[in-house]
């Protein structure tokens, strides 16, 4: 599944994938606890493919710095914890993008970033960045 299909919910925890669309929103399920929930238009709510990161000098896609992340770790959980301190999750973001804008990034952003990374990659949902990204390089390599 790719990131269009995953949804972040203000002020409900964890991802929900997006199940089906009613008249009036849609039915989301939580990728944590697999329960559905019925979603209005009125709510605020992200799709993770159009979340993106300020840099100094443009904005990184949300998917590229979950490969950034996976490619550090190996593909396993991030090594450093959402709950750790505001140093240790600036110094972790450093080492995966090393020009993102502290003025505009916070540290309440990052941890939702490894958060989320850390759902996906137990959901075995981060396989399919890899194949994105293949995909548009074959097609940009064909023109």
């Amino acid at each position: 599944m790719s990131l269009d299909k995953v949804l972040s919910i203000a002020g409900k925890p964890g991802l929900y994938k997006l199940v089906a669309q009613t008249r009036g929103g849609f039915v989301a399920e939580s990728l944590v606890d697999k329960k559905r929930i019925s979603v209005n238009i009125q709510q605020n709510v992200s799709i993770l493919s159009e979340i993106a990161i300020y840099t100094l000098t443009e904005e990184v896609p949300l998917k590229q710095v979950f490969l950034n992340i996976k490619n550090k770790e190996n593909g396993e959980q991030a090594s450093v914890k959402p709950k750790a301190s505001k140093d240790d999750l600036e110094a972790y973001f450093f080492d995966i993008l090393p020009d993102y804008d502290e003025d505009r990034v916070y540290a309440s952003d990052i941890k939702k970033v490894v958060q989320w990374y850390n759902i996906l990659q137990k959901h075995d949902m981060l396989d399919d960045l890899d194949s994105e990204d293949s995909e548009v390089e074959a097609v940009s390599t064909e023109e």
